[in-house]
């Protein structure tokens, strides 16, 4: 199982609405993350828009290819972009580039 971190930029003047948006993600959108591979996916989001999301997979690309197949992924990306400070213009989905693990403390008996 991989276990993937990535960080983003939330623009400061959408703070307030990208968590209410997270607060009711769609149905469709949180069927479509699990079919897909994602899992204990988690997003934190500190005061100044930096965001930290982290999740566990078995392949990361293939989780990522498989949302892109996906009209529900299409549609939240659509809805998500304005959300971010994207320099190149990618979409959020685009921009997350995995962080280089250098620690990891796992619980007593678990492999890792």
């Amino acid at each position: 199982m991989q276990r993937v971190c990535f960080l983003l930029k939330v623009r400061q003047d959408k703070i307030a609405e990208y968590r209410e948006r997270h607060a009711a993600v769609w149905p469709e959108m949180l069927d479509a993350l699990s079919a897909t591979g994602w899992h204990n996916y988690s997003l934190f989001l500190r005061d100044d828009g930096l965001l930290v999301g982290y999740l566990e997979t078995e392949d990361f690309q293939a989780a990522l290819a498989g949302m892109e197949a996906t009209d529900v992924n299409a549609r939240w990306q659509a809805e998500m972009a304005p959300f971010f400070e994207s320099p190149d213009g990618a979409r959020p989905d685009e921009s997350m580039k995995p962080l280089t693990e250098v620690f990891h403390l796992a619980r007593p008996g678990a492999p890792g």
